[in-house]
């Protein structure tokens, strides 16, 4: 059975969270806390397997007590956030504090869709409970002496849960002057805006959502939009992003998949491609295309993932062409770079 404690300062949510969670095989509600210190009792006197966390709770806010948990006794945590820009600030900021991932805040009312909601949130709460909660060390340093110049390479990167962090980590040791890089990572709308904004004020390369059209230079990256599926194309001897608006792939938009085909298609053997943390398979056909188009492909170990869904099913396509912790990845493109990348000098 799966132990999961609710921790929300309304008596509703509580009630409906408690509602699902106490229908679905497998998984027991030990406890509903309206506030932060009674969920400290709570968390102590039944050892949760995962803990559904309201952001916005009056006296202690749940990023201050996700920060203590994470501290005192590390635990699986989902947190429970609004779909806004503020909202996305906080997510994104609880998950660098060691939630596995989020859901939106229930519409209490809303009979609309709610046999799908009441399906994620379950869905969550299971990946959750298999996910590796640990304390990350400090980020690798950066290699800012690094020099990368007179290389066409491009980073393409895939990753869904728990990728936040990893795609993190991997930028804060990108040199000012490294390839190009191109992202999707499973996000809804808006997330992905403050997720670029947040990474660009942490790395020394240059962060944004993708809007379309912008050419791939050395020290850029793009991020794809939340709702909508980002490529590249050839444009003269330029890499230029496009977006697509077209149906999910791989039950994804923004989809992995996507990304990769057109990487494989308009770089080739240029590109690198990385498939890092998630759910699922998305990414890990378009890997293999990356890899049969002569391009450089890694996966995560199951080891530095927090869900070993997307590299595992690429590896066992046999689409990547190394596998390796994820504070490897860096060291592992540099030296790809040294000796393929043309004019470099690491």
């Amino acid at each position: 059975m799966i132990k999961v404690l609710i921790v929300d300062d309304s008596a509703l949510i509580r009630s409906l969270l408690s509602e699902i969670v106490s229908a679905t095989p497998g998984m027991v509600v030990v406890g509903a806390a309206p506030n932060a210190y009674i969920a400290r009792d709570m968390v102590n006197q039944h050892c949760p397997d995962v803990i559904t966390l309201d952001i916005e709770m009056p006296k202690v806010d749940g990023i201050t007590f996700l920060s203590k948990l994470m501290k005192a006794r590390p635990t699986p945590v989902v947190m429970i956030s609004t779909l806004t820009e503020k909202g996305a600030e906080a997510t994104l900021r609880s998950l660098e504090l060691g939630a596995v991932d989020y859901i939106p805040k229930p519409k209490i009312g809303v009979t609309e869709g709610f046999e799908r909601y009441s399906s994620l949130i379950i869905e969550k709460i299971r990946l959750a409970s298999k996910s590796k909660v640990k304390k990350l060390s400090s980020t690798p340093t950066a290699k800012q002496e690094s020099i990368i110049s007179g290389t066409e390479k491009i980073i393409a990167i895939g990753a869904s849960t728990g990728g936040t962090i990893a795609i993190k980590r991997f930028l804060e040791t990108m040199p000012a002057n490294a390839p190009a890089i191109v992202i999707t990572q499973h996000m809804p709308p808006g997330f992905t805006k403050t997720f670029a904004q947040r990474l660009n004020a942490s790395c020394s390369v240059n962060v944004a959502e993708a809007r379309g059209g912008e050419r791939l230079l050395p020290g850029y990256v793009f991020i794809a939009p939340g709702d909508i599926h980002m490529g590249i194309e050839r444009s003269g001897a330029d890499y230029r992003t496009v977006l697509i608006d077209s149906e999910r792939v791989s039950g994804h938009k923004p989809s992995v998949d996507v990304l990769f085909d057109s990487v494989s298609t308009a770089a080739g053997k240029n590109a690198i491609g990385i498939i890092m943390t998630g759910m699922g398979k998305d990414g890990a056909n378009g890997l293999l295309k990356l890899k049969q188009a002569g391009a450089f492909t890694l996966a995560q170990d199951e080891a530095s993932c927090v869900i070993f869904g997307m590299p595992r099913e690429a590896i066992k396509l046999d689409a990547a062409s190394k596998v390796c912790d994820l504070d490897a990845i860096p060291g592992v493109v540099f030296e790809y770079l040294r000796q393929h990348g043309g004019n470099s000098r690491l």
